[in-house]
This record gives C-alpha cells, sequence and structure tokens, in this order.
C-alpha cells in the first residue's frame, strides 16, 4: 500500500493505490472510514488489477481546507489528480457513502467507465432526514442547534425506538456517530460537505442504456441501514446491464470474509445472481 496526497486548493487529499495491474478501480469509502478500509483487496486481485482509494473530504489523512462545501467539479478535478491516464476506463467502486460519490462521478463521465460495483450504496434512494437537515434552511438551523444541544434528540430518539418507529439497527448506529462533541462536529461537517452530490437516477439509467455499462449492486441481507429494496427500483428498466447480489451480512458488506462476493463483482458484467 501507498499513501499520496493531491494538493488541491489549499487542501490535501491522501489517496492510497493498492496492486500495480493495467485495469484501474477508483474506490470510495463509506461514512467515518478512510480509503485504508479497501486495503485487503491487495492480496486477492491479481496482477491485472490497480486500486486508488481516497479518503473522502473530512475523513481519513485528508486535510479539506475548501470550507463545508464538496462539489460535483471538485471529485471531477480530484479524479483527473490521480495517476491513471487521460483516455483508460475506469471502474468505480463505492461502499454506502461511496456509492453516492460513484454515481454522481459516472452521471459526468459515463464514458470514461467500464463498471460500477456498488456495495450497500447511498444515492439510490432519498433519505427525508437527510434532505431536510442539508437542502432546507430550517432544517439546517435545527441540524446546527441539535449538535450543539442534542438532549432533546436523544430523548425523542429513545421514544421512537421504544414505540418501533426506529429499529434497533438504526437507533445503535444513530447513537454510535453522534454520542459525543467530535462525532456530532464530524456528523456535521460530513453531512453538509456533501449536500451537492445528489445523483440523478433517471439520466444514470439512460447513461448505463446508452453505454451499455456494467452495473453490480450488492446488499447485506440483514442491512436495516440500506435496504435492497432500493437495488430492485433502480434496476427497473436497465435489468440487461444491472444485476443484484444479496449477500449474509449486514450493512458492513465491505469486508474480507466477503471477497469471493467482491471479487465476483469485479469479475462479471451483468445479469442477475
Amino acid at each position: 500500500m501507498e499513501s499520496r496526497f493531491i494538493i488541491y486548493k489549499n487542501s490535501r487529499v491522501c489517496f492510497r493505490t493498492f496492486g500495480s495491474g493495467d485495469r484501474v478501480v477508483v474506490c470510495f469509502h463509506g461514512y467515518g472510514e478512510d480509503g485504508a478500509v479497501f486495503s485487503f483487496l491487495e492480496k486477492y486481485i491479481g496482477g491485472d488489477i490497480k486500486l486508488h482509494a481516497l479518503d473522502l473530504p473530512f475523513h481519513g489523512k485528508t486535510e479539506w481546507k475548501v470550507g463545508l462545501n464538496c462539489s460535483n467539479m471538485d471529485l471531477l478535478n480530484l479524479l483527473k489528480e490521480i495517476p491513471i491516464g487521460e483516455n483508460s476506463k475506469i471502474i468505480l467502486m463505492g461502499f454506502s457513502l461511496g456509492g453516492r460519490i460513484a454515481l454522481s462521478l459516472y452521471e459526468r463521465i459515463p464514458e470514461r467507465i467500464e463498471k460500477m460495483i456498488l456495495l450497500a450504496p447511498d444515492g439510490l434512494t432519498v433519505n427525508f432526514w437527510y434532505w431536510f437537515a442539508t437542502q432546507t434552511v430550517l432544517g439546517n438551523k435545527l441540524f446546527s442547534f441539535t449538535m450543539k444541544r442534542p438532549g432533546w434528540f436523544f430523548t425523542l430518539l429513545k421514544i421512537f425506538n421504544k414505540t418501533g418507529l426506529v429499529n434497533a439497527s438504526i437507533y445503535k448506529f444513530v447513537n454510535h456517530y453522534i454520542g459525543n462533541k467530535e462525532a456530532r462536529n464530524q456528523l456535521y461537517n460530513r453531512w453538509t460537505a456533501f449536500r451537492k452530490i445528489k445523483p440523478s437516477l433517471k439520466k444514470i439509467k439512460i447513461k448505463i442504456r446508452l453505454y451499455k455499462t456494467p452495473v453490480r449492486l450488492m446488499y447485506g441481507k440483514f442491512d436495516r441501514i440500506i435496504l435492497p429494496e432500493n437495488g430492485r427500483k433502480f434496476q427497473k428498466g436497465i435489468e440487461e446491464y444491472c444485476s443484484i447480489q444479496i449477500i449474509s451480512s449486514g450493512h458492513q458488506v465491505l469486508q474480507e470474509s466477503h471477497i469471493k462476493e467482491i471479487l465476483c463483482a469485479l469479475q462479471t458484467t451483468a445479469g442477475n445472481d
């Protein structure tokens, strides 16, 4: 594994490189992670694949100095700084939040993309609370207030959990990510920074058909954060190119224990399992 930095608008953006092959995979991690989560793939990919994994803004070793904003143009510019080759085809791989990043990039450069591999991806449905907190003035003010004074929110969350309005997985997930002041600050910064990354699924599906781009979706059977049903809806109309695999996992499908399924996604094109 080799770590390097891109200097971009006074920011230092870390990316890690694994492997030495000619096929290029650009990887995007999930919320609260960094590019190192893909490192276990290095010993399995053989000699024909090279992976580049970025630390997204406000994650890992990346020092983001552009304010609470990361635009689609920023993502494209960062991609250009990775030593890929101007006309080389790219495989996009994204887990959770990284799935939304991959979808947004594909929407803008579909001609460059050999394949998309989306692991329990965000971006295939609109989360009301994320939309409310980041896309509306009232919601953003309430979001900011709550991150500073979260007491009322925890009380409400406990009530929702006891009454079944919020399932146990969501309850634990939320508690984990806003359980202390630093985590709440990170949540506010990250959610706000990525508010403009809103892939248009309609446009993406048109381009998948036009460029005949293979798309592989992978979900955890026991995932209560991002549900396989989102993938089923997205697949409609592009079944020829988009396959779905549901594995015995929770949300964390990006693990070495699932290497067989991940490698299969890298090697295959489309068609349902």
